[in-house]
C-alpha cells in the first residue's frame, strides 16, 4: 500500500459500498471491522458475514485495512481468554483467505500481550498493524472522577501504551511486518518528547478520530493549532492518515481535504527521498576513484559551495591588501578537484575580490582529470591554472601554496581520512598558509530507530552488520539526548608528533523510557574564521544535503527515563587502515564492543 488517507467506519452493512463512499470523499483506503455488521459471539460460527466475492483479490489486497475484533487474547480469566483466542484466530484465517498481501489491525489493550504476540507470529501473509494509544485512556477517565486518588493518576502516568508496544515488539522479535498505528484522542494531548519518542518507531498510520475537529469562522472543518503540530511531525515521518468517523458523518470530505492540505505542508519532498533510512557503506575516495554520478549529486548542492566561495573570497581579502591586489600573487592548491566546482569558487572569489590567483589543481582520479583538462581547455583558458594527476600525500609541488582548499570530509568528517591526507600535503603549504577547511568536529549521540535496526538485522547472513558505520538519510529516529562532540581535528597540523587516533567517552541522559538502537554520528567544519557547514542536528546549514548522518548500529536495550548512558568511541590507526570501535556502558555494565580491529567497517590507507 503506497501513502493513503484511510476512512474507517465500523457497523457498516456493506464493504463495497464504504469503499465507494470512501472514494467519493477522496479517500483511497478504508478500514472496517472483518465481520462487517455483526460480531457473531461464537468463534465457530460457519457462515461469513460476506462472501469473498464480494471484491476482487486486488481491492480486498489494496483497499481494505481489516480491524479485527476488539477481545483480549490475555485475559487474567482463562475462560475468556480461551474464547477470545478462537475467535481471534478465526478472524485471522478469514483474512488471510481474503488477502494475501494485505493487512490486519488489532487494538493492544495493556502490557501483558503474550498470548497476542504468539498469534501474531502464526500469520504468514501480510501487515499486522497494532493499534497504540498515544497517552493511557485510563487519564482520560480521571476527569470525571471523584475517587480518583493522586497516586492513582501517578500509576496511569507510569503505565505508558509504549512500553505495551515496546513489549510486544520484543515479544515478535522485532518483526519487520509488525507496525505501529498510534490513536489519538481529544481527551489528553501528548507531550513533545512522547510524540518525538513514537518518530522513532516504524509508524505505519495515524488514527485521528473525528472528534478532534472544530468548525472555524467559516464553518469549515480544521484542526487546533496544537493538534496541526502533533499532526504534523507524524506526516514528517511518512505516516499514513486514518480518519475515525462514525457511518452518519457529513463532513467526511472535509477531513480529508484538510488533511490532505496539511500532508502538503509537512510532508517534505525532494530527490534524495528514495534514500530514506537506507542503509549505505560510507565513500572510501582515497582508495577507490568516484564515477561521475556521484559527483554529480554532490556538486547539485546549493550551498556548499557558496561557502566555500565565501571562505575563499574571505582569506583573499585578509591576506591581499587593496594596494597590492594587482602585483601580489595568491597560490592556491585545491587537493582533490572533482570534476570542478571547488575550482570555480576559487576563481569566482578571484573575480569578485579582484585578487590574484594561481590555482594548481592536485586530483589522482585519472578519469576526473580528463573532465579538468576539457575545462582548462574551454572555461580556464584565460585562467593561471595547473592540473596535477598525483595522490596529494605523494605530490611535489613547482612552489609552496599560500591557501589549501581541500573538500575530504566525510559523513563523519574524518571518516574519509582528511587528517591522513592534509597531514600528508602539509609539505605543500607555506609556513604561514592556511587550510580551508581549518578545523572538523565530529559529534554523536544515543538513537533509536527501530526501522534502522531492521534494516541492519537483514544484512547481518552476508557481513558482520553490527560492526559497520553507515551513511543514512535519518527519517525515522528518536534523538535519545542531543548530540556532543566528540573528536577534533586542526589544520595545518604542525605538531612535532602527529597522532590521529582518539578515544573518548560520552555521557548521555535519557529523556523518556526507549531502546538504544545504535549511534548518530555528525559533523561541522570550520571553512575559514566563522564559515562553517554542519550537519549536526543542532546547527544544521540549511538547504545543504552533501552529506548525510552516520549510524553506528548496536544491539537493541530498553533503556529507562532519568537513566544515564556512557558511550565509549575510538579511532584505531595502523600501517593499512584506520578504523572506529564503540561500546555502550550503563551502570557499570558493559555491552558489546563494536568492530575490534576493523574486522567490520574500516577506511583503506
Amino acid at each position: 500500500m503506497s501513502n493513503y488517507v484511510c476512512l474507517h467506519q465500523e457497523g457498516v452493512s456493506s464493504i463495497p459500498k464504504l469503499i465507494e463512499k470512501a472514494y467519493a470523499n477522496n479517500y483511497n483506503v478504508v478500514a472496517t471491522s472483518i465481520n462487517a455488521n455483526m460480531v457473531p459471539f461464537e468463534p465457530d460460527e460457519s457462515d461469513p458475514t460476506y462472501p469473498a466475492t464480494i471484491l476482487s483479490a486486488v481491492d480486498w489486497n489494496s483497499k481494505v485495512i481489516f480491524t479485527l475484533s476488539d477481545v483480549d487474547v490475555d485475559s487474567p480469566n482463562a475462560k475468556l481468554r480461551q474464547h477470545a483466542k478462537e475467535v481471534l484466530l478465526r478472524d485471522v484465517a478469514w483474512a488471510e483467505h481474503l488477502q494475501n498481501v494485505g493487512s490486519v489491525m488489532v487494538r493492544l489493550r495493556g502490557p501483558e500481550n503474550e498470548n497476542l504476540a504468539a498469534i501474531v507470529q502464526t500469520k504468514t501473509k501480510g501487515n499486522w498493524f497494532i493499534q497504540v494509544p498515544i497517552t493511557n485512556p485510563e487519564l482520560a477517565t480521571f476527569e470525571h472522577r471523584k475517587d480518583a486518588s493522586a497516586e492513582d493518576v501517578a500509576l496511569a502516568e507510569q503505565n505508558d501504551p509504549w512500553n505495551w508496544w515496546n513489549k510486544l515488539r520484543f515479544a515478535v522479535k522485532q518483526s519487520t511486518k509488525v507496525k505501529v498505528v498510534i490513536e489519538l484522542n481529544d481527551s489528553d494531548r501528548p507531550s513533545k518528547e512522547t510524540v518525538r519518542r513514537w518518530l522513532g518507531e516504524p509508524i505505519e498510520a495515524i488514527i485521528i478520530p473525528s472528534s478532534l475537529f472544530v468548525r472555524n469562522r467559516s464553518n469549515y472543518c480544521v484542526l487546533k493549532k496544537e493538534w496541526q503540530v502533533i499532526i504534523g511531525h507524524f506526516i514528517s515521518v511518512r505516516a499514513n492518515i486514518i480518519i475515525s468517523t462514525n457511518p452518519t458523518d457529513k463532513a467526511l470530505s472535509q477531513y480529508a481535504d484538510y488533511l490532505k492540505k496539511l500532508i502538503s505542508e509537512n510532508c517534505d519532498t525532494h530527490e534524495l527521498n528514495s534514500y530514506e533510512n537506507m542503509l549505505e557503506i560510507p565513500l572510501q575516495p582515497l582508495c577507490e576513484n568516484l564515477d561521475s554520478y556521484t559527483y554529480e549529486v554532490f556538486e547539485t548542492d546549493p550551498v556548499k559551495y557558496k561557502l566555500y566561495q565565501d571562505a575563499v573570497q574571505a582569506a583573499l581579502l585578509d591576506r591581499v591588501s587593496d594596494e597590492e591586489a594587482k602585483t601580489k600573487l595568491t597560490v592556491v592548491m585545491l587537493l582533490g578537484g572533482g570534476r570542478g566546482p571547488l575550482a570555480r569558487a576559487v576563481f569566482n572569489a578571484a573575480e569578485l575580490t579582484k585578487r590574484q590567483v594561481r590555482l594548481y589543481i592536485i586530483e589522482k582520479n585519472s578519469n576526473a582529470i580528463r573532465t579538468l583538462s576539457n575545462m582548462v581547455k574551454t572555461l580556464w583558458a584565460n585562467k593561471d591554472v595547473h592540473i596535477f594527476s598525483k595522490d596529494m600525500r605523494d605530490f611535489s609541488p613547482p612552489e609552496l601554496a599560500d591557501i589549501m582548499v581541500s573538500e575530504l570530509l566525510g559523513s563523519f568528517g574524518d571518516n574519509e581520512l582528511s587528517p591522513e591526507c592534509l597531514d600528508g600535503a602539509l609539505k605543500l603549504l607555506k609556513p604561514d598558509g592556511i587550510s580551508i577547511p581549518y578545523k572538523s568536529t565530529s559529534y554523536i549521540n544515543p538513537l533509536m530507530s527501530a526501522v534502522l535496526h531492521q534494516n541492519v538485522s537483514q544484512l547481518v547472513s552476508t557481513v558482520p552488520a553490527f560492526d559497520y558505520g553507515y551513511v543514512s538519510l535519518l527519517k525515522n529516529i528518536y534523538h535519545i539526548d542531543e548530540p556532543q562532540a566528540l573528536f577534533e581535528f586542526t589544520h595545518p597540523n604542525r605538531a612535532e608528533k602527529i597522532d590521529n587516533t582518539r578515544c573518548k567517552v560520552l555521557t548521555f541522559t535519557i529523556k523518556k523510557d526507549c531502546v538504544l538502537h545504535g549511534i548518530g554520528g555528525y559533523f561541522d567544519t570550520h571553512l575559514y574564521k566563522d564559515i562553517c557547514l554542519s550537519i549536526n542536528p543542532l546547527t544544521h546549514t540549511a538547504g545543504m544535503f552533501s552529506w548525510f548522518p552516520m549510524f553506528f548500529p548496536t544491539r537493541p536495550r530498553t533503556l529507562k527515563e532519568g537513566q544515564n548512558i556512557n558511550i565509549k568511541f575510538w579511532r584505531c590507526v595502523d600501517a593499512n587502515k584506520v578504523w572506529y570501535e564503540w561500546q555502550v556502558i550503563t551502570d557499570s555494565k558493559e555491552w558489546e564492543h563494536h568492530n575490534i580491529c576493523g574486522t567490520g567497517y574500516n577506511m583503506r590507507l
